[in-house]
């Protein structure tokens, strides 16, 4: 009437009902809940503590570039002061040229 194969397949399936339902009725218990429960609230904690971090890091790279431009607006500044310095020299004084 059914062959091996026929009833094997009919155990997994039966099998598979089982454990199904028995995996369910595991899930859904307290003691499930419960641990459920308690790696949310690892979760959230260790966002927490990810956020906290991101947001130090973030601070940090605004002070950084803060303190970069700064550097290259001083900088730039006394290049602009050594350029000027360097066209008075170059002009030389009024007065020196006629001495000469």
């Amino acid at each position: 009437m059914f062959s091996n194969s026929t009833w094997k397949k009919i155990g997994c399936f039966a099998g598979g009902v089982l454990f199904g339902t028995a995996g369910v009725k595991v899930l859904s218990s307290k003691d499930a809940k419960k641990v459920y429960t308690n790696c949310t609230a690892a979760v959230l904690r260790a966002k927490d503590c990810i956020m906290k971090t991101a947001t130090t890091l973030q601070e940090n790279a605004e002070d950084i570039l803060a303190e970069a431009q700064q550097i290259n607006e001083t900088r730039a500044q006394e290049e602009a002061m050594q350029v000027q310095e360097d066209d008075v020299q170059e002009k030389g004084a009024p007065g020196q040229e006629e001495n000469e």
